[in-house]
């Protein structure tokens, strides 16, 4: 089968003919129709990721056609369009992951393939409403936006929701979710182009954080309820003012500094404000994220769409971050 490897840190992303993974009982192959990257397949390439292990194939979200199983009682799976969830091994607790959580696409390779072999209970029936190219880019993101805003910190209509730096994959599916539920959705980037395209998906108001008074720009009446990040960085300190009594902050990335910046503490038990860790999310999480998309037929935002052997081309696109949702490979 043509897949998409990467060897090593800092090598281009090349296509290459390896083997079809072999299965073993409850597990699946599936023919893989379209995949989607995440900033996580950046930072792998990049070597700043752990577990590393070369060569590696790649890839956490797809979506395709289960063509073997293995397992006989499960054959009625073969010919099912299917969507992947990439959160592995999660374990028996709503609250947190086992020690044997993975994601799909490193340690295990990945969807930036013909095929890929994946657990029969990470297989969900896509929905109707959606292509493969729509599907495929719904999975990590998608699992990681809604846990983010609903298991942790527990978004209710009618609230008023911050989303830092827009444009991203998760941060575009925060800002949807957020819109669907019925929350009141306000955004930063560092891009003008990205704050209107985030009005068009229905948030109220937007400003750069690039601009030294943005914080002023950004203070409505009574602050947020919930603050969404992925960065961390210097600006951390910065929610903690905007937050109103009782807000939620909820972050799942450290992509700025890697850490927390010094804190005003006696501001954070005063105005009894929650600071919230997310990662991934459970299987109960991709469920319910799932049913929330085929209740309000939501469609992700894809930047653009690009062929499997055209995927190094697409990883520096989002290493510009230049994008603005989620970009596609098609895999067929």
């Amino acid at each position: 089968m043509k897949a998409i490897v990467l060897d090593g840190i800092n090598l281009p992303l090349t296509i290459k003919n390896v083997n079809k993974p072999k299965l073993k009982a409850n597990e699946a192959l599936v023919n893989l129709k379209a995949a989607a990257f995440n900033r996580r397949d950046y930072w792998i390439q990049r070597g700043e990721y752990a577990g590393l292990k070369f060569p590696i194939i790649l890839g956490s979200d797809g979506a395709g056609v289960v063509v073997e199983v293995g397992s006989e009682s499960e054959k009625d799976w073969i010919g099912k369009e299917v969507v992947i969830n990439p959160s592995l091994d999660w374990g028996e607790s709503e609250a947190v992951q086992s020690s044997a959580f993975h994601i799909l696409g490193l340690p295990q390779d990945g969807t930036f393939a013909e095929y890929v072999k994946v657990p029969l209970q990470n297989l969900h029936i896509m929905p109707a409403h959606l292509t493969f190219e729509e599907a495929a880019a719904i999975p990590l993101a998608g699992l990681t936006a809604w846990r983010a805003l609903f298991s942790r910190a527990q978004l209710k209509a009618g609230e008023r929701v911050l989303v830092a730096g827009v444009g991203g994959g998760v941060a575009s599916f925060v800002l949807q979710w957020a819109v669907l539920a019925g929350a009141e959705v306000y955004v930063t980037s560092s891009k003008r182009e990205k704050i209107r395209k985030a009005l068009e998906m229905g948030a109220k108001a937007g400003v750069l954080y690039t601009d030294k008074n943005w914080v002023e720009k950004m203070r409505p009446d009574g602050g947020f309820d919930v603050i969404v990040d992925s960065a961390i960085g210097r600006d951390f300190d910065h929610y903690i003012e905007l937050a109103k009594p009782g807000g939620r902050i909820v972050f799942f990335g450290a992509t700025a500094s890697g850490n927390l910046p010094e804190l005003n503490a006696r501001k954070i038990f005063w105005k009894q404000l929650s600071i919230l860790g997310s990662t991934m999310g459970s299987p109960k999480d991709f469920h319910d994220m799932l049913a929330f998309v085929n209740k309000h037929l939501a469609k992700p935002v894809i930047d653009a769409i690009f062929p499997l052997a055209h995927a190094e081309e697409a990883l520096r696109k989002m290493d510009r971050s230049e994008q603005f949702g989620k970009l596609v490979l098609r895999v067929d």
